[in-house]
């Protein structure tokens, strides 16, 4: 007992050895001061950094919603007669989700890319798959990064109505281009969510009779994932993680096509979309055995 009262008054003895009047020394510091001043300008760099952050944010929101809403369109050309009125106004719906990126865009007019992508990237990756599908269900082939960064070079001539916004920066540069190139991360996963759009949409069309699409997307797929494997482990975590699902709709669209090609012809056309039913323990094995 009477260590631990030594060691306790030794404890409250040392920390009485500091005078009353030094210890709230702090709160007299000139606020006029060049350190103060200094750390003022900092506060208000990192309050403008966060605002900037929490504005991307909500763009990136917005263009994920409208992104998936237009995949949502393109979906019903399996079913629809009047596909090119689909693909008209699926190119509305991108344009007004180019103008979200524009506003991005000009956000980051001056500043580091690199620093702000976590609050982008989500949004970015629903556009290039948006994109993508759309470019596939016109030519049956892949959209290349270069063709996507090319659609996002921005003047005010072609977006006048962007220069009333009083958060844009187009008010001081009024004849000024802007640009965002989407990265390769961000091309990569949005192509690898593509493959389970394709799935969906494979799905869609033998539930509607048509017997071509199916084997024109499992050709397609089988490209990607083959494009995939070359990358491996190498890549991005996000990649390697999403390659899992990229095979399971392989699996399924490569198993429907073989039911298809063998025994389509004894399949009722209201029964032919139940051949993508098909169980995937085996893929499951596959992938702890790898």
């Amino acid at each position: 007992m009477s260590n631990k009262e030594g060691s306790g008054g030794f404890r409250k003895r040392k920390h009485d050895n500091f005078p009353h009047n030094q210890r709230r020394e702090g709160k007299d510091v000139n606020s006029s001061s060049p350190v103060m001043l200094a750390f003022k300008s900092f506060q208000q760099e990192l309050d403008a950094r966060h605002d900037k952050y929490e504005r991307l944010v909500k763009l990136s929101r917005d263009i994920t919603v409208e992104s998936k809403r237009t995949i949502f369109l393109l979906h019903r050309i399996t079913s629809a007669p009047d596909m090119e009125d689909i693909l008209t106004e699926s190119e509305i719906k991108l344009d007004g989700v180019r103008q979200k990126i524009f506003q991005v865009a000009q956000e980051l007019s001056g500043e580091d890319m690199h620093q702000f992508h976590r609050a982008i990237t989500t949004g970015l990756q629903e556009y290039v798959e948006a994109v993508s599908f759309q470019h596939f269900i016109k030519t049956r082939s892949l959209i290349s990064m270069e063709e996507i960064n090319k659609q996002l070079i921005f003047t005010t001539e072609d977006s006048g109505k962007e220069n009333k916004t009083p958060s844009s920066d187009a008010q001081d540069k009024q004849f000024g281009t802007w640009r965002l190139k989407v990265t390769p991360v961000d091309y990569l996963l949005g192509v690898a969510d593509l493959t389970g759009e394709l799935m969906r949409m494979c799905i869609n069309s033998v539930g509607n009779g048509d017997i071509d699409t199916p084997f024109e997307v499992s050709q397609f797929l089988r490209q990607v994932y083959d494009g995939f494997s070359f990358i491996g482990n190498t890549g991005p975590y996000e990649v390697s993680k999403k390659l899992y699902t990229l095979k399971q709709s392989l699996a399924k669209v490569e198993n429907a096509c073989y039911a298809l090609k063998v025994r389509g012809s004894e399949i009722p056309k209201h029964m032919l979309a139940d051949v993508f039913s098909v169980k995937t323990e085996m893929i499951d094995q596959e992938e702890g055995i790898s």
